[in-house]
């Protein structure tokens, strides 16, 4: 999958790096923004099973 990501980007390794680290950013960017706040409440880390006695 990375070797067709980067077969596909124009430019030169450079431009191709700088590119990739763009690519990586929104995808982290995205992720923190819409993904994982929708997935929070699904997710059972809120569910403690110790009492306060």
């Amino acid at each position: 999958m990375y070797g067709w990501i980067w077969r596909h980007l124009p430019g030169n390794a450079w431009v191709k790096a700088l590119l990739s680290l763009l690519l990586v950013l929104a995808v982290v960017c995205v992720l923190f923004q819409y993904v994982f706040p929708w997935a929070e409440p699904l997710l059972p880390f809120n569910d403690v099973t110790v009492d306060n006695q």
